[in-house]
């Protein structure tokens, strides 16, 4: 235990936000070589603040961090995501250099339907709060669960595999599978909790747009591609739709997941994040046209630009590029475990929602005929990945 307080103390800064251990990338895993396993008392929790930086903080200093626009990732339990490339790098991965299914994916593109995504929204938004650790964000999330699994056809003779992947808190995060004659696997992600900074554990948090939105619109894509023709001929890659748990208490959930997917050596070629969807309000004020917002920093360049491509190809707006500093959303734990990943947004990130993470981030703020775009984006990136045949 001396040499425990001796080794903290001697990477120890004063912060208001914790105690702040800079690290080199060749010492991420220092504490962990040293037989430090997680934090060094049951009320800390390890924090990654950009590539370099890790604090060690309580939980209410976690909300601290969220509430002055400090993004994390608390990495105390998956100290070692992202270890494996050291041993055994993946390879470059060479995207086609234009959409080329377009019949097929226009004719899933028809299908998209926004009454599916407000009915789904209307509903994930009745329950109190859908914070991680509480039973709303477990009853919320089984509601989920259930969901996926009705959209899926009567008559499908694909193998569908849909699947809840526990946690050690009461919020399940979910994974539906489409499988493909490859393993190689396009991930479409978006998070299902929802938070309030001020009491999570007891004030109401709807989370429409931050993650309701990006929610239901994966979910309706899931259906147009799960309920279309081209589940007869199938799908030359697998294609996977998650719905994170635990993303606001620091991309838990989707470390997880992707610390698992790692260690297994499964072989994810590109990854998504849906992160809030269809809010357009401060973009139209400014005077400004409605588009994506897709991410360019902290993300995968070639996977990012084919998306530009995919935007151009299949929707109906523009796109602006934008930033939103490390670890903003699930993206980055995919990162961070070796595989490319992209994060696009309702619209530049500083017109983007402020309604998040209060009793206010509500329906009524939204656009669903811009969550519809999001869905064709959706769409175009899944079925144009999942049917092309990589190296």
């Amino acid at each position: 235990m001396k040499y425990l307080s001796a080794l903290l103390l001697a990477f120890a800064v004063p912060s208001a936000f914790g105690i702040v251990f800079p690290v080199q990338p060749h010492q991420q895993h220092a504490f962990a070589a040293a037989g430090v396993e997680s934090a060094p008392t049951e009320e800390l929790r390890l924090v990654q603040v950009s590539p370099t930086e890790t604090r060690w903080v309580t939980e209410q200093q976690k909300l601290e961090l969220k509430k002055n626009k400090i993004n994390f990732m608390d990495i105390t339990d998956n100290q070692s995501l992202g270890e494996s490339q050291f041993i055994r790098p993946f390879k470059k991965i060479e995207y086609p250099d234009k959409p080329q299914f377009q019949d097929k994916v226009n004719t899933v593109l028809k299908t998209l339907r926004k009454e599916n995504m407000r009915a789904n929204l209307e509903k994930f938004t009745s329950f109190h709060t859908r914070y991680y650790k509480s039973d709303y964000g477990k009853q919320s999330g089984d509601w989920l669960f259930q969901r996926v699994q009705t959209t899926l056809p009567e008559d499908h003779q694909t193998e569908f595999d849909v699947k809840q992947f526990a946690h050690r808190w009461q919020q399940s995060s979910l994974i539906a599978r489409i499988p493909g004659r490859t393993n190689k696997t396009v991930v479409i992600g978006a998070h299902q909790d929802s938070i309030n900074l001020f009491l999570p554990s007891f004030l109401a948090a709807p989370g429409a747009d931050d993650d309701g939105s990006g929610t239901v619109t994966i979910l309706e894509s899931f259906r147009a591609i799960t309920n279309s023709d081209l589940m007869k001929d199938g799908l030359e890659n697998t294609l996977e739709f998650h719905w994170y748990s635990a993303e606001e208490g620091g991309l838990l959930g989707s470390q997880d997941i992707f610390r698992s997917y790692e260690r297994d050596g499964r072989e994810v070629v590109a990854m998504l994040q849906q992160d809030m969807t269809g809010f357009i309000q401060k973009t139209l004020d400014a005077g400004l046209p409605e588009s994506v917002g897709v991410i360019t920093d902290f993300v995968s360049k070639p996977l990012t630009d084919f998306i530009k491509k995919i935007i151009e190809e299949y929707c109906d707006i523009p796109y602006v590029e934008t930033e939103c500093g490390y670890a903003c959303s699930d993206h980055a734990s995919a990162s961070k475990a070796g595989y490319p990943s992209a994060f696009v947004i309702e619209s530049s990130f500083d017109k983007s929602d402020d309604h998040i993470h209060t009793t206010e981030d509500k329906i009524e703020y939204l656009s669903f005929d811009h969550m519809i775009q999001h869905a064709k984006l959706t769409v175009g990136l899944a079925l144009e990945l999942a049917l092309h045949k990589f190296d």
